[in-house]
This record gives structure tokens, sequence and C-alpha cells, in this order.
């Protein structure tokens, strides 16, 4: 590999780490691995930390100056114009009780703008992939946001109902006027906004590696993400992605709930 190198260069390493990352996790589960609490109270198993240990094995093969920055092992400082971040299973919990809806997230920084995204469900062996200029790809095939422009004809996803409700009734306003709402959260959510099977996933509580790849696999998919308050960044406290057509009116909605709650915390 160059030692700048392009896009596709960097892609086609992420998506190889994510697909034998994702194939390691699945030799544990539904295989009754330990559970361990973390300091944050988030669970994490040997699966989390081996398939980060292979993601970080490829990238260092072929790009050893570069930055990585992973939930399970910390920040190895690089490069600061390529940052790799690692989330080798967003959805532990659905992991730990057996449901294949979860995966790994790989997402690069090229001069502190996203510009490649990976997302690989080992479940269903589904592999998203994106890079700026590059399109979106599922499987190989080119993969794009579904053009429902009507929330009444969508599919409003949440990563924690439960979070989305307590936070604000945001969620409810928008689940309640669309044809499907359900809780296919994590990685997955985001997926099927890419894939066009939904129209809208929502995410109130965020990290960076959960939602790196993300902006490119969006943009390339025609769609969009970014924070409750519109900012296009992966560094906000919380998330959305929709299928573009309808961002302006989810966001309306967002946004409304983001003022009122910074105006409650001025009045505290």
């Amino acid at each position: 590999m160059p030692q700048q190198p392009s896009l596709k260069d960097l892609l086609s390493v992420a998506a190889d780490a994510a697909y034998l990352a994702g194939r390691r996790t699945l030799a544990y589960f539904n295989a009754e691995v330990a559970v361990e609490t973390k300091s944050d109270d988030t669970p994490v198993t040997r699966a989390d930390r081996e398939a980060e240990l292979v993601i970080r094995e490829r990238v260092t093969r072929f790009f050893p100056d570069h930055a990585v920055l992973g939930e399970e092992h910390g920040e190895t400082s690089g490069n600061p114009e390529y940052r790799w971040i690692i989330d080798p299973i967003d959805g532990t919990k659905s992991f730990i009780h057996g449901v294949p809806l979860y995966g790994v997230l790989i997402g690069v920084e090229v001069r502190g703008r996203p510009s490649v995204g990976v997302i690989y469900a080992p479940g269903t062996d589904e592999l998203v992939a994106a890079a700026d200029g590059l399109g979106c790809t599922c499987n190989g095939r080119t993969s794009r946001v579904s053009r429902v422009e009507r929330i009444e004809d969508a599919t409003v996803l949440a990563g924690s109902i439960t979070r989305a409700l307590a936070r604000s009734d945001a969620y409810e306003k928008l689940a309640s006027r669309a044809k499907l709402n359900r809780g296919w959260g994590d990685a997955y959510g985001y997926l099927l906004v890419a894939t066009g099977r939904a129209e809208v996933m929502l995410d109130p509580v965020l990290n960076p590696w959960d939602c790196a790849p993300l902006p490119p696999i969006l943009r390339e998919a025609g769609g969009r993400f970014t924070t409750w308050a519109g900012e296009e960044t992966i560094w906000g406290p919380d998330g959305v992605a929709t299928n573009g057509a309808l961002n302006e009116h989810v966001l309306s909605v967002l946004r409304a709930e983001t003022r009122r709650a910074d105006a409650n915390m001025k009045g505290d």
C-alpha cells in the first residue's frame, strides 16, 4: 500500500477487517460466553476484545503509522491525518442475548473528515461499505436509501426506545405518525436505512465508535447522518440517520426537543 493510500485502499482494508472480525465473533455467538461489566456499566465479552484485535492487526499490517481508536483497547497514536475508529461489536447486549442484529463498525477519518465506513452484520452476513465518491454497496451491490417522502409511509427505528422516550417526546411524535416503528437498533438499524428498508434511525446517546462509519455510508447511499441538532459530526451526544427526503421534517422535531432541553438546563 502507498504511504498516502487512496480511499479505495482504505475501504478495501476496512471491509476485509470488518468481515474477519465479524466471523471471529460468531465463534462465541450463542455459546454462553462469559460477560464482564466495564467501568461505564456496559457489558463486554471475549468476543468484543478479540474482534477488535483482529481489526487492529489488519490495519497495522497495511497502515502501521495510522492512528487507531477502539472501544475496547483505547487509542493508539499515529499519523493524525488517518484515524481508524472501531466498534468490534455494536450491540453487545443483543450479542449476549443471542439476537443476531449486532454489527462490526469501522470508520476512517481522513484529515478529520469521516470518509470511509463499513458495517458488517455477521448474523445476517450483510456487509455495507462506502467511501467518499465511491458509492455505497451491500454485499457488493449498489445500495441506496428509500424514496419515501412522507413520515406516514416511513419505518422509524430507535437504538433504545426506553432511552428515547425518557429523553423527550420526539421519538413518540415521529413513531406515532409512522407506518411502522420498531426497536431494531444499534448497527443494524443504520444498515436498514442505508439499504432502503427503513427511513429513520434514532439514537439518544452515542459515542464516536458507535457512529464513525455512518456519515460516508449514509451520504453515499443518498441519505443523511447528523446529531439531533443537525450537526454533521460523529463527536456529538446523539445521532439520527434518515433517507434524506425526510431529513428536514425529522430534524425539525428533534431540534425542537433540543431547544427545550437547552432551555430547561438554563432554568435549573
